[in-house]
């Protein structure tokens, strides 16, 4: 049984970490290393910002390797510059391509979003009433947003930094581009709740009908599984993979401390009284190498791959 939490050393074993975040218990929800019928579930990948289904050739291989006989598909749409698309028009064509894989596959399937990827899996979870995805894997994702003068920034936006993104990214028309939905700027609240078309209305942070459905439709995963580490260099803060971010201050304030979770606007607070919470913060690992890290793949994804 894999256990809810764990950190990864930078040699590979498994360490504690002194992270504010970690629960006071191990345990996790009873899971099996085989399926029933003795297969593995499929496991379906949806990949990031600039990336496309070559890029996870390691990962795929570690599955077969591990895991033979596992169907493992990532799914090969907005691919490269198509991923910078808006995420709702994403969400819309990955539910499309996911729809008959989960329908022919009985027992369910387990979903791996990386990065961007992460956040519209999340989407998929929330506004697919009828998903039978089993472990949600949200691989280095920007969960609760994005805010940092990273090298992806400074290439999409070159006359912009972080401190003024926001007059851009929280207008109809920066709302047009993938990192404007999920664009989290502490210093302009308001702003970023009354104009992100995405995130705010993902997390529940700004009030619309939809709200109950998509949370009931997210908490029918077995499993929520949160990867990421100090180390990644892109993901800003590292620990929003985390559920984590800053406050108006800049200082990272962990999982337990927002609001979300406090308030269970989407069901975090929920997954993680019902045992289903987990996952692995490791350092060492920069952000292009987290789908290619073997260590991080048998210590932190393959024990939910049942």
């Amino acid at each position: 049984m894999p256990p809810a939490w764990r950190g990864v050393g930078r040699g590979g074993g498994a360490v504690a970490l002194a992270l504010a975040f970690l629960p006071p218990s191990s345990s996790s929800s009873s899971s099996c290393w085989w399926s029933p019928g003795g297969s593995y579930r499929p496991v379906v990948i949806v990949h990031g910002l600039f990336d496309s289904p070559s890029d996870f050739r390691h990962l795929r291989a570690f599955i077969n390797e591990s895991h033979p006989g596992t169907e493992v598909t990532v799914l090969d749409l907005f691919d490269r510059g198509a991923s910078l698309r808006p995420l709702w028009v994403q969400v819309e064509g990955f539910r499309r391509a996911l729809a008959p894989i989960m329908a022919n596959a009985a027992d369910g399937v387990h979903l791996l979003g990386y990065s961007q990827g992460g956040l519209i899996c999340r989407a998929l979870l929330a506004t697919m009433p009828d998903h039978n995805v089993h472990s949600f894997i949200s691989l280095a994702a920007p969960q609760m947003g994005q805010y940092g003068d990273t090298d992806y920034l400074k290439w999409l936006f070159p006359r912009h930094m972080k401190s003024n993104l926001y007059r851009l990214c929280y207008t109809p028309l920066g709302q047009g581009v993938s990192i404007c939905n999920y664009w989290n700027d502490p210093h302009h609240r308001e702003l970023y709740l009354n104009s992100s078309d995405f995130l705010a209305l993902l997390n529940d942070e700004r009030l619309h009908p939809n709200a109950s459905d998509w949370k009931r439709n997210l908490l029918r995963i077995q499993s929520l599984v949160l990867i990421g580490g100090p180390d990644d260099g892109v993901i800003t803060p590292w620990q929003s993979s985390l559920f984590g971010f800053y406050d108006a201050n800049e200082t990272v304030q962990e999982m337990r401390a927002q609001a979300v979770y406090l308030q269970d606007t989407f069901g975090l607070k929920t997954l993680e009284a019902r045992g289903d919470l987990g996952g692995c913060a490791v350092p060492g690992v920069g952000h292009t190498a987290w789908h290619s890290n073997r260590s991080v793949y048998e210590h932190c994804i393959r024990p939910w791959l049942t």
